[in-house]
C-alpha cells in the first residue's frame, strides 16, 4: 500500500454553494481552486456575483475528475434539489 504523503499530488475539483449576505441567494458554481474562487467572488471579480457580495462559503463537495464535478453542478442547479439543499443547510444560511 502506497503511503498518502508519497503519493502524487491529486488535482482536485470542487462544487461549491455561496451564500449572500445581502441578499440570502445562493450561489452554485464549480473550480479547481476553491480558496482562489471565494477570494474572486468577494473581490468582486466574478461578473455573476459581484452585485450581491459579500459571500460566505456554506457547503462544498470535492471531486477528483472535472466531469463528475460538471454533472454535480448542474445537478445542484435544478430548482427541486436547490430548494433541497438549501433545506439541509438552512442553519448555515441563517434561516
Amino acid at each position: 500500500m502506497q503511503r498518502f504523503d508519497s503519493a502524487p499530488s491529486l488535482i482536485m475539483y470542487y462544487v461549491y454553494v455561496l451564500h449572500s449576505k445581502k441578499n440570502g441567494d445562493l450561489y452554485i458554481g464549480s473550480c479547481e481552486d476553491l480558496r482562489v474562487r471565494f477570494r474572486q467572488h468577494n473581490s468582486g471579480k466574478v461578473k455573476s456575483t459581484k452585485a450581491y457580495m459579500p459571500w460566505i462559503l456554506v457547503y462544498y463537495e470535492a471531486y477528483r475528475n472535472k466531469k463528475d464535478a460538471t454533472k454535480r453542478e448542474k445537478l445542484l442547479k435544478m430548482h427541486a434539489v436547490k430548494d433541497e439543499l438549501r433545506s439541509r443547510i438552512m442553519n448555515s444560511v441563517g434561516q
